[in-house]
């Protein structure tokens, strides 16, 4: 006679089989956010005179097929993308409204994220996710050179098209990072003449501290492929060059999602340069994520994003060849290496990273 189960333990498979499609279609969500950025629908939303726009006034303004719109909006809502709204007005049509969360979709707006959706879910970075098996096996190959025979920085190099998209994506973070850092932990550039921003892509990062820190005098750090393409901005000097060999003499030496892309010998190379390039009177700020170590003390706000951290340590397994997130113990080891003698962390607001500053 076959096992007889209870009733229970179906109804908890059936829950975990709720929780298994949630993985087996996981992609679903991402190419829908994408599709919607790639339509401009937020833009559209946004700029309607009316606080909501109908179905029909939205594929008017888009020029798309109705009926296919009304089941991407369908699901976006479902996920509190977007908001559907009720109307008296057209026949009981479905109107939309953005939401917090479609606003962070607007390509134009200082807090948009879409750049960063964007390279995440281009073909090229998507590509490395089917290797990652490849990543961990013993004496596993690369991920990305699994799936594009380069690593991630020969193959931006090779393609301006890709490059772009990268910084890009790093600039719009790099918006919404520093206005955080500037107006919550302005403290680290006290007492401080000059910044150099190693590894800084088209200077973003130095654009905003220069404007809200004038006396500052930014210098935007990178590779020369990478600082010929940037566009002159006021208070900021571009200066091309190799951060393994030299790093432009400042009196402190600024790091965003860099050292996250390394391996620990690599860090303490780049880190020595800077140790080099601020002297004994300079400092090191670094702007990275922290994962936390068992339940760990971070405040409620921090533990918001611990999720997004680990994330990001998948992402440094897929994308880059020896990169990884760091708990606090293996920053500090990294950097007191590299002859910083001192440390203090303190997390960013709204934002998975966390700001180190470390002295000689």
């Amino acid at each position: 006679m076959g096992e007889t189960k209870e009733i229970g333990e179906f109804d908890g498979e059936k829950e975990e089989e709720a929780v298994i499609y949630k993985y087996i279609f996981g992609f679903v969500e991402m190419a829908a956010v994408k599709c919607a950025i790639e339509l401009n629908i937020a833009e559209a939303i946004e700029s309607h005179h009316d606080a909501a726009i109908t179905l029909s006034q939205l594929s008017s303004a888009l020029n798309c097929e109705a009926s296919m719109l009304h089941r991407i909006m369908r699901f976006l809502t479902r996920c509190n993308i977007f908001r559907q709204v009720s109307t008296t007005t057209h026949d009981g049509e479905p109107a939309y409204s953005n939401t917090p969360l479609s606003r962070l979709l607007i390509k134009k707006s200082d807090g948009s994220m879409a750049a960063l959706f964007m390279l995440e879910s281009s073909p090229v970075m998507v590509a490395s996710w089917h290797n990652l098996s490849a990543r961990v096996r013993a004496n596993g190959t690369s991920s990305f050179e699994k799936a594009h025979g380069k690593d991630v920085w020969a193959y931006a190099q090779a393609s301006a098209e890709h490059s772009e998209l990268i910084n890009e994506a790093m600039a719009c973070d790099a918006r919404r990072v520093m206005r955080e850092i500037v107006e919550h932990c302005r403290e680290a550039f006290e007492g401080v003449g000059s910044v150099v921003d190693v590894g800084g892509g088209n200077g973003t990062a130095m654009r905003v501290l220069a404007t809200a820190c004038p006396w500052l005098r930014c210098i935007n750090f990178d590779v020369p492929h990478v600082v010929s393409a940037a566009p002159e901005m006021e208070g900021v000097e571009h200066v091309g060059g190799d951060m393994f060999v030299s790093v432009p003499k400042a009196d402190a030496a600024f790091l965003m999602w860099v050292l996250h892309d390394w391996g620990d010998e690599e860090c303490i190379g780049i880190l020595k340069r800077c140790r080099e390039a601020v002297g004994e009177k300079g400092r090191l700020i670094i702007a990275e994520a922290v994962i936390e170590e068992g339940q760990g003390t971070m405040k409620e706000e921090g533990k918001k994003l611990k999720d997004v951290g680990l994330m990001l340590d998948m992402v440094m397994m897929a994308h880059t060849n020896i990169g990884k997130e760091r708990t606090e113990r293996e920053w500090e080891y990294v950097i007191k290496e590299a002859g910083f003698t001192t440390l203090s962390l303190r997390h960013i607001p709204s934002s998975v990273k966390s700001l180190i500053i470390a002295f000689p």
